[in-house]
C-alpha cells in the first residue's frame, strides 16, 4: 500500500498546485489550453489502444462492457457522486467537478503501469514502479486540474481504492492479470481514453462512465478466446 499511498498524495499535491495556477490564468487561455489537453488525452489513449494483441478482445470486452454499463448506469451513478462531491467541496462553484473527477480517475488508472505496479507493491514490496508512476500522475495533475478544476483532487480516492484494492489482493489476483489480460485491459483503457478527448472537444457526448466495465472485460475474455484458440 505504501506506493498507493505515494501515488495518491501526489495525485492531491500535483492537483492542488494545478488549482493555485488556474486562478492565475484566463478563460480564454484556459479554453485553449483544454484543447490542447484533449489532444494530449487522445495521444495518450491511441498509444495505449494500439498496443493491443488481440483485436477481437477489444471488441468483445467493450460490446460486454456496454450492456453491464448501461444495465447498472455507471455513467449516472459517476456523475450523482461527482455532484454530491461538488456540493461538498467545491459549493456548486464548478460545473465540471464530475468530468474532472472522471477523466482524472481514467487516466490515472487505466494503464499497464498501475496494475503492474500495484501488484509489484503487495507481492514483493516493490514500490519502484508506482513511484514513478507518482512522478508522471503528480504532474499531469497539476495540468489536468489547472484546466478542468477541483474534481481531479477527487481522482486521487480512485487511486487508492483501485490500486490499493490490487494491492492488498495481489496474491489473489495475480494469477488473473497475466500479461495477455493487462495488455488488452489497457488497450480497451485507451480506447475509453480516447472517448474522454472526444468529449473534452466537445464534438458529440460517448457515455464513457457506462463502458467502464470494459476495462475489466479482458480477465474473462482472454482466457475464453484462448481456450477457444485451443479448441480449434
Amino acid at each position: 500500500m505504501v506506493g498507493t499511498l505515494i501515488n495518491a498524495a501526489a495525485v492531491v499535491a500535483g492537483g492542488l498546485l494545478g488549482l493555485l495556477l488556474r486562478g492565475g490564468i484566463g478563460r480564454r487561455f484556459r479554453d485553449t489550453i483544454m484543447q490542447g489537453l484533449a489532444l494530449c488525452v487522445a495521444l495518450i489513449g491511441l498509444d495505449g489502444a494500439l498496443g493491443t494483441q488481440n483485436t477481437m478482445v477489444v471488441i468483445v470486452s467493450m460490446v460486454l462492457g456496454a450492456l453491464l454499463g448501461e444495465a447498472v448506469d455507471v455513467e449516472k451513478r459517476l456523475e450523482g457522486l461527482g455532484a454530491r462531491a461538488q456540493r461538498l467541496l467545491a459549493k456548486g462553484g464548478d460545473s465540471g467537478f464530475a468530468e474532472g473527477f472522471v477523466t482524472a480517475s481514467l487516466m490515472f488508472c487505466v494503464g499497464a503501469m498501475a496494475i503492474v505496479g500495484a501488484l509489484d507493491s503487495g507481492l514483493r514490496g516493490d514500490h519502484s514502479t508506482l513511484i514513478a508512476k507518482s512522478a508522471l500522475d503528480g504532474v499531469s495533475a497539476v495540468i489536468f486540474a489547472s484546466a478542468m478544476g477541483p474534481g481531479v483532487l477527487l481522482s486521487a480516492a480512485a487511486v487508492l481504492i483501485y490500486q490499493g484494492a490490487i494491492a492488498l489482493l495481489a496474491q489473489y489476483v495475480a494469477p488473473f492479470l497475466t500479461d495477455a489480460v493487462v495488455t488488452e485491459m489497457s488497450a480497451v483503457g485507451g480506447l475509453l481514453i480516447v472517448g474522454i478527448a472526444i468529449n473534452m472537444f466537445g464534438l458529440f457526448k460517448v457515455r464513457v462512465g457506462n463502458l467502464l466495465p470494459a476495462v475489466f472485460m479482458p480477465i474473462a475474455v482472454v482466457p475464453l478466446m484462448q481456450l477457444i484458440e485451443g479448441l480449434l
